[in-house]
């Protein structure tokens, strides 16, 4: 056990990951014999600068990283397939920051397109005086009893940078412009802050996401965690007075737990209807096609895709749903034809 100043706490470099802790919560350092969860707090040094150059603080600016800086992170483990793998480690051992928004983890593989991971040594978990260490478990969002918002609307895609946050905002700024009180929520992927902010300044009237739930990343997590935290995030958008939520699953269906909230009865029966978004002609006839088999209701394609006239032509050729593009999803008519389609489906439920 190390003891920790507070003016060394103070002066370190705390990431997005990590904003909802109560630092007050600390005691010590645990630094020889812990093994790492993910979501434990851990007091991280700079070794060397790789891809990632900076870190996302709380408030969203994005800080230059210096070799030998003391950054918080938290352990997560990683899936995105244009930047790195990684898995919590089994012992406080040398790793990685593996993304901006404060994730610790060991990388195992990663795009071509990066330099490699930056390095980092842990001098240690931020334990209680108990000895328990500090989790951002323990600063979730409480659970609340009470409805969700009227219409609740996915977005799936393809995969990583097919432009899903870029139609889920766009989905939020048409919902805003037509009057609704829209909430955002992202329910996986990896801690950052950017989404969010982009949601904000969307028109959203409040947004959260999986870190409100206590979950640094999402990539391992058990379904039954994913659902029960997805529930209870849309509970609290609806005590905040959202009539409508536009919820964004991150990665492709292929990505392991966006394939079993996709094929999740529980899941499903939260969404009124989804758009699914595309980097590629192709890619967005199969979503469509594999989100119908599991009798989703599709209200269409957008995202990458869109930008290729040629591409959309190809989509519009292939399935039975429309094409938007982002500005048509900010059109209060394209909202309101959405809204159409989800009341006929919630009357067809409850006949």
């Amino acid at each position: 056990m190390e003891p920790i100043a507070p003016a060394r706490l103070t002066a370190v470099k705390k990431s997005y990951a990590v904003r909802r802790v109560n630092f007050s919560d600390y005691s010590h350092l645990e630094a020889k014999a812990a093994t790492p969860k993910p979501g434990d707090i851990v007091l991280a040094r700079v070794q060397t600068i790789g891809s990632h150059k900076r870190i996302e603080l709380p408030n969203g600016r994005k800080a230059t990283l210096h070799k030998g800086d003391e950054i918080l992170l938290a352990f997560g483990n990683r899936y995105a397939p244009d930047q790195y793998e990684a898995y919590v480690p089994e012992s406080l051992e040398p790793c990685h920051m593996v993304a901006a928004g404060g994730i610790a983890a060991k990388a195992t593989s990663w795009h071509d397109k990066l330099s490699g991971p930056t390095t980092v040594e842990p001098v240690g978990i931020l334990c209680r005086a108990d000895g328990s260490a500090l989790n951002l478990a323990d600063y979730a969002l409480p659970t609340v009893a009470c409805s969700m918002p009227a219409t609740v609307l996915g977005v799936f895609g393809t995969s990583m940078n097919a432009g899903k946050t870029a139609t889920a905002a766009s989905l939020v700024r048409g919902f805003a412009k037509s009057g609704y009180k829209v909430g955002a929520l992202k329910i996986t992927g990896t801690a950052a802050g950017g989404d969010p902010w982009l949601m904000h300044d969307s028109g959203a009237a409040q947004v959260l996401d999986f870190t409100d739930g206590g979950l640094a990343t999402t990539f391992g997590t058990p379904l039954d965690k994913i659902v029960a935290t997805t529930r209870n995030l849309l509970r609290t958008l609806y005590r905040s007075q959202c009539d409508v939520a536009v919820v964004e699953i991150a990665d492709g269906l292929f990505q392991d737990e966006t394939r079993q909230i996709a094929s999740s009865p529980l899941m499903h029966s939260l969404f009124d209807g989804v758009v699914f978004a595309a980097g590629d002609a192709l890619g967005a006839v199969a979503g469509v096609n594999s989100l119908q088999q599991l009798d989703y209701r599709v209200f269409g394609v957008s995202g990458a895709v869109m930008q290729s006239p040629l591409a959309v032509r190809e989509i519009v050729m292939n399935v039975d749903v429309p094409a938007f593009s982002l500005a048509d999803l900010q059109n209060p008519t394209t909202v309101s034809g959405i809204m159409e389609q989800t009341l006929s489906g919630q009357l067809a439920v409850a006949q």
